[in-house]
């Protein structure tokens, strides 16, 4: 591999607390060096000026819907959006046809995001046979094959008993299980947040307490066990009074936020448009203020797009028959930046950190840190550059964003992967070239 030299770049290294105006080497694929002043000695050069030089983002929860939905996207797509957006590797969910539930349909995932030539894919397994809730998966054969966590991906594991051996068995493995915390017999049916906007379109809602049992529950059962709980797309004021306590007690419990979450409430809803139908659905003001402040307080560790897309006739249905989902990857740095850093509620650093070293410490992956030694996924952004959010332009197969036609600050103009350039904004994405396998943790 060539010798890569970024110069003269606002280096951000949220694992090392490093924020300085310098030079970042690459070499072999590696983090050759990182100071003021390096010398080229032969290297490609590139003009850092003006840019943040960061590690690359990490999304721990998208749906790249392949195998059996890949009229919605594939893996060579999501992952070409991926490195679009700054990512350099994503945990795609099981929740495919067949499901991801034993060694070769992880196998699978592993081979394509290889080929895929855009970002790292690391898949999350089910916790249950066929996502069903009554028999544990082969957490040692599916792990053997790739899978970096168990996940039952958009369902509650609703007996707690198979919830309690699920985080006892993922111990032995070192995996984290990546719950959907909710109480599905309170939020069946439901299709927005439940309150008086759900009242008066008459529209059937989901409590937030339900998410708040399923939340106390599953932070029960890992202090219990000792297992690794991560909690996925918190939305709720209450859950993340739980976190906030558990984590003071020492459970062992990372958790992760969605932009959408973070950024609208069930207002947007007002005529029916199913560009904002999500799940869990998007809360009231105090529940954004409060994930906002878990956000920057740390008690949740990462931000995840939970990126899913949907094909154009579904989203395009009566709002009670259209599915949830709406893409992310291609636009949440950008809506983060413009929303929170530039609004004063969080800082450059801190969203990094929230993107990129947070989300590789809940999975145990490789990443989120420029350190010499470190693999070569980087992104570089220029935080100056206005645009406006246009789905036509997504490299994504989905279109379906609640942030159509906003104007942003903030852009990602470079992506590499192992030192290879993946993605620049004025020529799209490029093939990763062939290389080593990916496995968890190298």
């Amino acid at each position: 591999m060539s010798r890569l030299l970024i110069r003269g770049g606002r280096v951000i290294d949220p694992a090392a607390g490093t924020d300085l105006e310098g030079d970042v080497l690459v070499e072999g694929g590696r983090i050759g060096a990182v100071g003021a002043g390096l010398e080229a000695d032969g290297a490609d050069v590139v003009d850092g000026a003006g840019l943040v030089v960061a590690p690359g983002f990490v999304d721990p929860h998208v749906h790249l819907c392949e195998p059996g939905w890949e009229h919605r996207e594939t893996i060579r797509t999501g992952s070409r959006a991926a490195v679009a957006g700054g990512y350099t590797a994503v945990c795609c969910m099981p929740d495919t046809d067949p499901v991801v539930d034993d060694p070769a349909s992880v196998g699978f995932i592993v081979a394509e995001g290889r080929r895929a030539g855009g970002a790292r894919v690391f898949p999350a397994a089910a916790v249950s046979k066929g996502r069903k809730g009554e028999q544990l998966t082969e957490f040692g054969e599916v792990v053997d094959a790739g899978a970096v966590a168990v996940a039952d991906a958009g369902r509650p594991v609703e007996s707690s008993s198979l919830m309690r051996l699920a985080l006892q068995y993922a111990r032995s493995f070192d995996v984290p299980v990546l719950a959907h915390c909710e109480d599905a017999g309170l939020a069946r049916g439901g299709v927005m947040h439940e309150g008086v906007v759900s009242t008066r379109l008459g529209l059937r809602g989901k409590p937030a307490v339900a998410e708040e049992i399923g939340v106390a529950r599953d932070l029960a059962l890992a202090e219990a066990t000792g297992g690794r709980l991560h909690i996925q797309r918190v939305s709720t004021a209450a859950a993340t009074a739980l976190i906030r306590r558990a984590r003071e007690r020492g459970v062992r419990v990372t958790a992760e936020v969605t932009p959408h979450h973070l950024l609208l409430t069930h207002d947007v809803l007002a005529n029916y448009g199913t560009d904002y139908k999500v799940d869990p659905p998007l809360r009231t003001s105090s529940d954004v203020k409060a994930l906002r402040e878990a956000l920057a307080d740390g008690t949740i560790d990462c931000i995840a797009t939970d990126h899913a897309p949907r094909h154009y006739d579904e989203k395009e249905q009566a709002f009670d028959d259209a599915p949830f989902g709406v893409v992310g990857l291609e636009t949440a740095f950008a809506v983060l930046h413009t929303r929170l850093v530039r609004g004063g509620e969080l800082t450059l650093p801190a969203l990094l950190e929230r993107m990129s070293t947070g989300p590789t410490r809940a999975l145990g992956l490789d990443g989120g840190a420029l350190a010499p030694g470190r693999q070569a996924d980087l992104v570089l952004v220029d935080p100056g550059v206005e645009w406006t959010i246009e789905s036509a332009d997504f490299v994504s197969k989905g279109r379906s964003t609640p942030f159509e036609g906003e104007g942003v600050v903030g852009r990602v103009v470079r992506t590499l992967v192992g030192g290879e350039t993946v993605w620049r904004l004025d020529e799209g994405p490029l093939r990763r070239g062939p290389g080593p396998s990916d496995p968890a943790g190298t």
